[in-house]
């Protein structure tokens, strides 16, 4: 005992007092990085709400038009119903995929350099990045369930699937604007980049169930369906989302698995490239 009555703290209860200590600096470093990028949304909200026009046109366009030709098989769902949750994880996909060309602005504006000046760990650079992604994503997500339930969509609005709804976007959005910024650490130019994500986003969409389910694609596709991020996320958002998708809890639970899966690799592999923004 101490002379004033207290016990020593012990070596076990030190160590945990460290690690919690640890995590609680690290969460306030991701969390100022993410802030200092979701402020310049402030300064230019335009590209919010041009990327909002994209999906308005598959929901008002092409939305109607297969939902009047019935040609995709989806069970009791309404073709429209099973659209929404897929245009509104293609929403994510595009805002997030573009994220990483922010790094190579900061490159050039000798930001980067001072981040890696600082004791600040490569892991909360790409975390903070992840979680701004899925800060626009949220307000994507805002104008594309505005326009379903324009159109007639019946979606539940209770509190548990609609938190749900913002843990899939939230984790959606930060898969791919890491892979974004793993693409933008690789290629090193806005050119290259730009080039690159509109190669990109195609192919994750249109292999995924986001518009047709993958029982009507080929088996080579249907492959490639099941190693999509993106599948996984329309899973869940679908699940979650419709009021007449059956719930199917343990589902739901593998899409969440396979998404922080993906992320946490992700996140090791952009933390190692990020240093070579700048070589």
């Amino acid at each position: 005992m101490r002379p004033g009555g207290s016990a020593d703290m012990s070596g076990p209860a030190m160590e945990r007092q460290g690690a919690m200590a640890s995590i609680a600096a690290f969460a306030r470093k991701t969390v100022a990085i993410a802030d200092m990028e979701v402020r310049k949304l402030r300064h230019d909200p335009t590209e919010l709400l041009t990327r909002a026009i994209q999906p308005a046109l598959w929901l008002l366009i092409f939305g109607q038009v297969m939902a009047h030709a019935r040609v995709v098989p989806t069970g009791d769902l309404p073709y429209m119903d099973f659209l929404v949750p897929g245009i509104l994880a293609q929403s994510v996909l595009f805002v997030a995929i573009f994220n990483g060309i922010s790094i190579i602005w900061e490159r050039d504006l000798g930001i980067v350099h001072k981040f890696l000046a600082t004791p600040t760990p490569r892991s909360a650079l790409v975390l903070g990045k992840a979680v701004s992604g899925g800060v626009r994503s949220l307000i994507q997500a805002v104008v594309v369930l505005a326009l379903a339930l324009a159109l007639g969509v019946k979606l539940r609005w209770e509190p548990l699937p609609l938190l749900g709804v913002i843990v899939l976007i939230l984790l959606g959005a930060a898969v791919f604007s890491t892979f974004s910024l793993i693409v933008a650490c690789l290629v090193k130019t806005r050119e290259r980049f730009m080039g690159i994500g509109q190669v990109l986003t195609m192919p994750l969409f249109f292999a995924s169930n986001a518009i047709y389910p993958t029982s009507m694609m080929p088996g080579w596709l249907r492959a490639i369906s099941h190693v999509n991020p993106l599948t996984y996320q329309v899973d869940g958002l679908r699940s979650l989302l419709l009021a007449g998708a059956p719930p199917q809890g343990a589902a739901i639970g593998i899409d969440l698995a396979v998404l922080v899966a993906v992320l946490l690799g992700l996140v090791a592999v952009a933390a190692r490239l990020y240093p070579n923004i700048v070589r």
